[in-house]
């Protein structure tokens, strides 16, 4: 049996969707989960007070019934800067994510289907990804400045390859499909074939890409703002609290436990979504999970 995403229409079938949503109650938890949370910091806020009012007399409170998190240095509200930093990180976050993932979409179908073009974009990726891509960041973030922009520049750069080397390698299986073949014969232009037989078969795997490199945009969102080369204070996000609260971390650990934890919460669901999206989407994990389930059956059957 090949298996391939090009075979992989039978992917929206709403009566296999159904079978392996109840299969994976996994998924339902962490989409669940994830949803709720960015439900909390997108509608909060406007019912919050203002995140940035300085209240030097309340400076340093733990957390009680009026101040959930307790309060800043400054004696800002730390629920309101919570969920008001949740929206920039969130934010942030998913716009990198799709920056990156369109691009390098588009880069792994020229590089797929034009194969002399490909051998050269390919070794200009594997150069790339030599690095690690915090380090990148990190460099990128200081010779252009720290700010929205250039963290937005520096992690869609360091992303893309990643994407571009995936979507590549589902289209050179595609190529050798027949009705793409057809279509060549046809007398059908590359970019057409691209866009009408060879793209809708990759966007189910470019879905799955989104939610993983959600998890490392959000990470590396998290650890640029905490060096200060992120998004600047005034403006909150989940990084720079945890920045701000590092110096009072024996006295007033909650200034980091919270928007931390979160963080750390927040990458963990976005991975175990998409390994559970990647194993509906591409056969080859799907059989792995069904062997696996059936092991364990077999073994509860032998006691």
């Amino acid at each position: 049996m090949t298996a391939d995403l090009a075979t992989a229409p039978a992917t929206t079938d709403p009566t296999r969707v159904r079978t392996f949503v109840r299969r994976n109650p996994t998924l339902i938890v962490t989409g669940g989960l994830l949803i709720l949370i960015t439900l909390v910091v997108m509608l909060l806020p406007p019912f919050l007070p203002d995140p940035n009012a300085a209240d030097p007399v309340n400076r340093l409170l733990s957390p009680s019934g009026e101040h959930l998190m307790g309060t800043d240095k400054y004696g800002r509200d730390l629920f309101s800067r919570w969920a008001s930093a949740g929206r920039v990180s969130i934010g942030m976050t998913l716009l990198i994510t799709f920056c990156s993932v369109a691009l390098g979409t588009f880069i792994g179908l020229v590089a797929g289907y034009f194969a002399r073009a490909g051998r050269v974009i390919m070794r200009i990726v594997d150069a790339w990804m030599a690095f690690p891509s915090i380090i990148l960041a990190i460099v990128f973030a200081v010779v252009v400045g720290p700010g929205m922009l250039s963290e937005l520049l520096a992690v869609t750069i360091i992303f893309t390859p990643y994407t571009a080397r995936i979507i590549r390698s589902r289209v050179l299986g595609l190529t050798t499909r027949t009705y793409v073949k057809a279509a060549r014969v046809s007398g059908m232009g590359p970019w057409k074939t691209l866009a009408v037989h060879i793209l809708p078969n990759t966007l189910p795997l470019a879905v799955v890409q989104c939610v993983l490199l959600s998890a490392g945009a959000m990470l590396i969102d998290g650890s640029l703002s905490f060096l200060g080369l992120g998004i600047s204070p005034p403006t909150a996000t989940w990084g720079n609290m945890v920045a701000d609260g590092r110096t009072y971390l024996q006295t007033h650990p909650t200034m980091v436990i919270f928007p931390g934890l979160t963080i750390a919460l927040f990458v963990f669901l976005l991975n175990l979504t998409g390994s559970a999206l990647r194993a509906f989407v591409d056969p080859r994990a799907r059989m792995l999970l069904d062997q696996q389930r059936r092991q364990r059956q077999q073994r509860r059957s032998r006691r």
